[in-house]
Order: structure tokens, then sequence, then C-alpha cells
């Protein structure tokens, strides 16, 4: 609606979802006298701070789309939910687990973040990091409670990084980087859950045994590209790792 001025808000303390989205929107500090609001959606704004006052019973927020280049200020002990896709975000810094124990779920694809080091909130599930510049992973070994990484469509050419202590990995997307071998799909050995895999428009891809070459490295693969792994070829790359 063009909206430049939500102060109007500030007497509705009892709005609990509050969808603020295709404004033109620079300061949602009136926001912060509605202690009881439990969602809020800002996509499409002209937001250059995710910072806010401290809202008790906040578990999810999307800031889609906006300005925002940091993510410092984000301070909300309920916040489950994150979503900051299509910003101008240069760095992982600025999130804390003191002030965000309770996220589970950070969405971060369309920025332009180069690595993942400082990113301090070790107790993730979901961490989707797509459509960015990395080129190095570092610090992911604190992430012991993530489930599902992607990193489609970033700059990695080696995976370096991946720790043991990475546990619970199950879903991890690596479409559209530069992996040239095999020894490098090798070091996601370490992961003892990964059970599907996506390496689809990688250079290794285009080899003419990729899948078996895959598997023969990590058989507890369940799901390669999204396609299930057939029990013929399972035996057969247990006979190549045999071999070998």
């Amino acid at each position: 609606r063009g909206l430049t001025d939500i102060s109007l808000l500030k007497r509705f303390i009892h709005l609990r979802y509050v969808d603020l989205s295709k404004n033109k929107l620079q300061d949602l500090s009136p926001l912060s006298s509605l202690t009881h609001l439990l969602w809020l959606k800002v996509d499409g704004n002209m937001l250059t701070s995710a910072s806010m006052q401290k809202l008790p019973y906040l578990q999810v927020i999307s800031f889609d789309c906006n300005r925002i280049e940091d993510l410092e200020g984000i301070t909300h002990p309920l916040l489950a939910n994150l979503s900051l896709k299509e910003n101008k975000i240069q760095t992982m810094l600025g999130l804390s687990h003191d002030q965000l124990s309770s996220l589970q779920v950070l969405e971060l694809r369309g920025n332009n973040i180069k690595t993942t080091a400082g990113l301090g909130v070790s107790k993730l599930k979901k961490l989707y990091l797509a459509q960015n510049t990395i080129c190095s992973l570092e610090g992911l070994e604190e992430f012991e409670q993530l489930e599902t990484l992607h990193l489609r469509d970033n700059k990695l050419e080696a995976l370096d990084g991946f720790s043991d202590s990475m546990k619970c990995l199950q879903y991890l997307n690596l479409r559209s980087n530069g992996i040239r071998s095999f020894q490098e799909v090798e070091k996601l050995q370490v992961l003892p859950m990964l059970q599907a895999l996506v390496l689809t428009d990688n250079p290794c891809a285009e080899e003419p045994s990729y899948r078996l070459e895959v598997l023969s490295r990590l058989p507890q693969l369940q799901r390669l590209d999204k396609e299930l792994i057939e029990e013929d070829e399972r035996e057969e790359a247990e006979q190549i790792r045999q071999t070998r």
C-alpha cells in the first residue's frame, strides 16, 4: 500500500499476527509496543536493518527482499524461524545463541555471504544458504543438531569444513558449485547420518560413472540428486568399494 509510517499500530498492543509486506517502510520501531506479537512479515520494504526491540513471544519473522546489510540486533528469545532472503548481507556475524536460543530455521539465500564463519546459533536444524558467493566452509563443527544444509549456487570447489560432530545432518544440497573431484566428495564420509545428497551441475556430475563413484564412497546414501538409490546400483557400488 506504499505505507511509510506505521505509528498508528502502537495502540494495538494485543496484535499477534502482522503482515506489512510490499510497503515502503524504513522503520519498525512502532512495533516495540506489540509485546504479544507471535508472527511478523515485512517482506519487500526498504529496511536497512533487522534490529528491533526484543519481543518476548515472537516466533516467526520474515524480512525477505529488503536492503538489510547485517544480522545485528535480532534478540527475540522464542524466535524459531528467521528469514532474510534476498537482502545485502555479507557476513554471518551478529546472531547470538544467548539471545536466540530457540532459533531452528535460518533462511539466508540470495545474499552476498562469502563464508560460513561466525554464525553464533549452533542449535539450528535447517540452514538455507543458496545463491550466495560462499567459497569456504568454516565453523560448521558447532552445528551438532543441523539436519538440512542448503548450499546450492555458491562458489565451493572444496568440501573441507564438514565435521563428524554434525551427527544429525541428513540432507545436503551442493548443486551448481565447482566440485570437480570425487576426492572432495569423499570428505563427506565424516557425516554419519547423511541420507540425501544433491550434486547436479557440478563438474564431477558430468563423469560417466558419477553415481557409482559417489555411492562407492558414501554407501549410506538413500537418495542422490533427488533419485532413490536402486538396489542393483548399491550392489555394484559395493563391489567397486571392496575392489579398491
